[in-house]
């Protein structure tokens, strides 16, 4: 079972996750991220870096995202793998304090 990033991180782009990831999972969209699932370990370490809680294991998705389980395989098979943190979007809420 693989962890998937949902829609949550859309015009966000936080890559907290990115830097704990002990597989390399993580590949990066135009405009968020996506968890590939034929890589993740299901580890969990992602999980509590993401400051906006958009991500899941596929078994706790929130209703009405189902759909990204689907959707991370597919962008992670043509989206470039990102190994290191970045700055996130301008477009991206402010961070929880």
């Amino acid at each position: 079972m693989a962890h998937v990033v949902t829609s949550v991180c859309e015009n966000c782009k936080y890559t907290d996750c990115v830097a704990v990831c002990p597989v390399d999972a993580f590949r990066e969209g135009e405009n968020r991220l996506y968890i590939d699932p034929d890589t993740c370990i299901d580890c969990e370490l992602c999980v509590p870096e993401c400051p906006v809680h958009a991500i899941y294991s596929e078994d706790d998705l929130p209703e009405g995202q189902q759909d990204q389980i689907e959707l991370n395989a597919l962008k992670a098979a043509e989206c470039p793998e990102i190994t290191e943190s970045k700055d996130a979007l301008p477009t991206a809420p402010p961070r929880p304090e």
